[in-house]
């Protein structure tokens, strides 16, 4: 059963949350990151990315790194300023993109949980990534950047929710650059129980989007917990802070793929060859309106493609996802496309820039051919989690990202 709790956020006054809030540690590299925070001395990006307050030759792994993460985030707690809360709170956190509107409970969760597989994962991690934001906690002592979780929604914790936003006035309110509204609400004590015991309720939880978040925090508690002969599994570093979204909030935008040449082959190879476990006609509209449709934009024309005979049904739940039939019978033996997790021949475009970037990269020559794909639903990511499978790479994109800095978990 799942274990939640509150816990004593430090977060920014109200009046300089806009300037604190940053985008997420890992959709910006190092020049983006450096561009946002520029002229913003609060901008919470000089703690997640602290290199960008470092000379360019300095390793971004490197303990300097880590070191100045810390010093940074000290300074920003006294000139913010930011507070901590006296009592262990839960937290609403609510975004608001165009017309859709997502609400979820920011609390912290067990990281035993994790090790155990109540909460759920669907993505492989990368070493140097783990490592990165390890070091990042154990130096700062604080959990900066936020997990992503979801969960088939439970009636009184919704009910809850919407009593809490109707009843109280947020601490939080802005909009931030890129359009999206967000709203941060102090739940009141007297929910508390209700809210441990219904998600105690709980068989599983599954991680949306921040896999290396939560592999790090694991990382970390097995560091902190070896540091610390008097450990009893009840201190902060045993839980992890993240966002609990019911699953039918969600929205999944697809992963659109682009590819930078046609692998020897002309135009016209390329097509009968795609023919042979397609069924290939011309279309004026860039998104597929379903399942096991595929379109695809090649020399200023739009395809669908729809798998024919040859494609067999896959004895795992990914196999069956359109991402994998398009990799298997297509990226794969027409385009030599073996990993798209390495081969640069391949890029990735998420779904929030839709198909017009497709079409832009293809009209320029920057690449070759684009696809336009279907996004996989919460309960595809679900199945596989349940399966024990891996999505395949680059499957989903989540918006509305979660921004840092609003709320902090030290440990």
């Amino acid at each position: 059963m799942a274990v939640i709790r509150p816990f004593k956020a430090v977060r920014p006054v109200p009046e300089v949350v806009d300037k604190v809030a940053s985008v997420p540690y890992d959709v910006v590299n190092r020049e983006e990151a450096a561009r946002e925070a520029e002229g913003n001395e609060l901008n919470f990006l000089h703690v997640t990315r602290s290199e960008i307050d470092l000379p360019e030759d300095v390793n971004p792994y490197s303990p300097d790194v880590y070191q100045k993460a810390k010093e940074n985030y000290l300074r920003l707690k006294e000139k913010a300023p930011m507070i901590q809360d006296e009592t262990p709170r839960f937290y609403l956190y609510r975004q608001i993109m165009g017309e859709h509107s997502q609400v979820g409970i920011t609390a912290t969760f067990s990281v035993a949980d994790y090790d155990n597989d109540v909460i759920m994962k669907h993505e492989k991690t990368r070493k140097a990534k783990e490592d990165d934001r390890t070091n990042h906690i154990v130096t700062t002592r604080a959990q900066t950047g936020v997990v992503f979780l979801t969960y088939k929604g439970v009636e009184k914790v919704n009910q809850i929710v919407n009593k809490t936003m109707e009843t109280n006035a947020p601490v939080y309110d802005f909009t931030a650059p890129d359009g999206i509204r967000h709203t941060v609400w102090i739940m009141p004590e007297d929910f508390n129980d209700v809210v441990i015991y219904e998600i105690g309720q709980v068989d599983k939880l599954y991680i949306a989007d921040g896999h290396h978040r939560a592999a790090s925090a694991s990382r970390a508690q097995k560091v902190m917990m070896n540091e610390n002969p008097n450990h009893t599994g009840d201190e902060e570093y045993n839980y992890f802070i993240a966002v609990l979204f019911p699953a039918e909030q969600l929205k999944i935008l697809p992963y659109n793929r682009v590819v930078f040449d046609l692998n020897g082959n002309s135009e016209e190879e390329f097509l009968n060859k795609v023919k042979e476990n397609f069924d290939v006609t011309e279309t004026d509209t860039p998104e597929p309106n379903g399942r096991r449709e595929i379109k695809m934009y090649l020399n200023g024309k739009w395809y669908l493609l729809k798998p024919n005979a040859n494609v067999k049904e896959a004895d795992t739940v990914g196999g069956n996802l359109d991402v994998s039939i398009l990799q298997d019978y297509l990226l794969n033996p027409v385009l030599g496309i073996e990993d798209p997790r390495t081969d640069n021949r391949i890029d990735f475009i998420g779904g929030i820039r839709g198909t017009k970037e497709l079409e832009r990269l293809v009209d320029s020559g920057k690449a070759k051919v684009a696809f336009s794909m279907y996004p996989v639903t919460v309960d595809d990511l679900m199945n596989i989690s349940n399966a024990g499978e891996t999505m395949p790479p680059k499957s989903t994109w989540f918006e509305p990202k979660l921004r840092d800095g609003l709320l902090v978990h030290e440990i």
